[in-house]
């Protein structure tokens, strides 16, 4: 068997990994490894973790992931009362926490001038600073042509800048101190196309544009950034998304549906990722997993996947019940 045969069955075998595990899996191939071997949760313990958005879904059941894991956690979201909810959950938990080691910080993430307020709140509370969780936001059900321009800087003030600026205030205070790390929610979108969501799209990947040039700037810093890319989670986001039109929302309960992660699996993976430190992960379920690992593999061909399958199929895939409302 000559040299060129033998890179050939490599690169064929080291492709089929990627497209056949996802087969078992929820999430990438380096997160399922490091949930099963790396660092666990409770090796956060101690940690000072602020979480925006933290009243619903996604950050809610974070909370309650790193609540178990002694840590101490900063809940910010709009709604007060949703935020005390989860407090007090967090604490019936964890029966070691005490009504200090959880702190309510309502506040409402658009308004960017008291960012620099509420950074300073959460030192003075705690001492330091050790990870912030940008877990606020929206996604979005629109056609393409029909979006109007304030959608567009309505979504980016809301899923970019306003964490471009809390974490900007956040890595100021990483390089006074020990490091730390900042950890996105952001979504498979924002690596790959999806349909009926192009003002979302350009947020999530504008959110990574952002972001990866940090660790060019301070490779050395021990200050770590990771990515957060759900596919779809069983959450009641579709609700809350925003449509073409400024100051409407999409209004529509989302269904449950087999082809997408439960939150609460979601929040445990995505405290794993953290525990890791790992750069950039993804959560979902096979089918999702396995048309971002062909576009990560193979991107000449998802052109094709995509117009074999349809849209219809894939907005199924991600809204259940919600698929047919745009047409």
């Amino acid at each position: 068997m000559d040299l060129f045969i033998i890179i050939s069955l490599l690169f064929v075998i080291y492709y089929a990994v990627y497209l056949i595990l996802p087969s078992f899996l929820d999430c990438d191939i380096l997160l399922a490894f490091k949930e099963k071997y790396g660092q666990p949760i409770s090796s956060l313990k101690g940690k000072t973790v602020w979480i925006t958005g933290a009243s619903a879904g996604i950050g809610e059941n974070l909370a309650y992931v790193l609540a178990k894991a002694n840590c101490k956690l900063i809940l910010s979201a709009r709604r007060a009362v949703a935020l005390e909810r989860v407090k007090t959950t967090c604490l019936e938990v964890n029966k070691c926490l005490t009504d200090d080691d959880v702190e309510v910080y309502p506040m409402d993430v658009l308004d960017f001038n008291s960012h620099e307020k509420a950074f300073q709140h959460v030192v003075n509370k705690f001492g330091k600073l050790d990870i912030l969780v940008n877990n606020a936001g929206r996604s979005q059900r629109a056609k393409w042509e029909n979006i109007e321009m304030a959608v567009d800087k309505e979504m980016f003030d809301l899923n970019v800048f306003s964490i471009l600026s809390l974490s900007r205030l956040a890595v100021k205070h990483f390089l006074k101190t020990d490091g730390g790390q900042i950890v996105n929610t952001s979504s498979l979108a924002g690596i790959l196309p999806v349909p009926m969501s192009a003002s979302y799209c350009g947020s999530k990947h504008a959110l990574h544009g952002y972001f990866k040039p940090f660790f060019l700037e301070y490779p050395d810093k021990h200050i770590n950034v990771t990515m957060v890319c759900p596919g779809p989670i069983q959450t009641d986001f579709l609700a809350e998304c925003f449509t073409e039109k400024s100051g409407e929302k999409y209004g529509v309960t989302t269904d449950t549906s087999k082809s997408k992660v439960s939150v609460e699996r979601c929040a445990t993976l995505m405290g794993v990722a953290i525990a890791n430190k790992l750069d950039e992960v993804w959560i979902a379920t096979t089918t999702s997993l396995r048309l971002a690992y062909l576009a990560y593999c193979f991107p000449n061909v998802i052109k094709w996947v995509v117009k074999t399958l349809g849209m219809k199929h894939l907005q199924k895939m991600r809204d259940a019940n919600a698929a047919g409302k745009i047409n």
